[in-house]
C-alpha cells in the first residue's frame, strides 16, 4: 500500500476563493503541553498532560492579497476563516480519493509581503494563530478544537467534556 498524496487542493478566505492565488499552505501543527515530572519510584521522567500549544499555520499566495491585507488587525481572536480543501489520493488499485477540508478561525498575526521587483514573481506569506479548528476527511469529524469553549475533539471523543461539566460550560 502506497500513501495517499495531495493531489490538488484550494483554499477560501471569509469565503472569497484564492483560485490560482494560494500557493502553499503551511498546516497547523497539533501538540500536546506538557510538564515532565518524575516521582519516587519511577524509572524515567513522564510529560503530563496540560492541555494544547498555540495553534499557528501560514499560507502563501501569489501577487497581492487585499482580502487578506484588510483582515490584519483584526480585534476578534477568530475574526478571520480560512477553508482548506484538499484531494488526497494514492497509488492504489482503487484508485479513490480522500476528501481533507480544514476549517480554522483565527487572527493575522504578521504579514510579510517579501520583495518587489518589477517583471518577478511575488509572494505573500502570512503567518496565523488560530483558536479555533476543524479537520473533517471524508465527511466525518476527525478533529474539532475550539480554544476559547474549551472543545477538544479527537475521533469523536470529546476529551474536555468532564473538565466543561465541573467548570459548570
Amino acid at each position: 500500500m502506497l500513501p495517499q498524496k495531495l493531489k490538488n487542493f484550494r483554499v477560501f478566505n471569509d469565503g472569497q476563493d484564492y483560485l490560482g492565488i494560494a500557493s502553499e499552505i503551511e498546516l497547523p501543527k497539533l501538540k500536546m503541553a506538557g510538564e515532565e515530572y518524575r516521582g519516587s519510584g519511577m524509572l524515567a521522567p513522564v510529560d503530563i498532560d496540560l492541555g494544547l500549544e498555540k495553534l499557528e499555520m501560514s499560507a502563501t499566495y501569489g501577487g497581492l492579497v487585499v482580502g487578506v491585507l484588510r483582515q490584519f488587525g483584526l480585534t476578534r481572536v477568530d475574526g478571520a476563516m480560512l477553508r482548506f480543501v484538499g484531494a488526497y489520493q494514492g497509488d492504489s488499485s482503487s484508485m479513490q480519493a480522500t476528501a481533507a477540508e480544514l476549517v480554522v478561525r483565527g487572527r493575522h498575526m504578521e504579514l510579510d509581503p517579501g520583495n518587489a521587483k518589477a517583471g518577478e514573481d511575488t509572494e505573500w506569506k502570512v503567518n496565523s494563530t488560530l483558536a479555533y479548528l476543524k479537520w473533517t476527511i471524508n465527511g466525518a469529524v476527525e478533529v474539532e478544537i475550539d480554544v476559547i469553549n474549551n472543545v477538544y475533539m479527537i475521533g469523536g471523543t470529546d476529551r474536555m467534556a468532564a473538565v466543561r461539566a465541573i467548570l459548570g460550560q
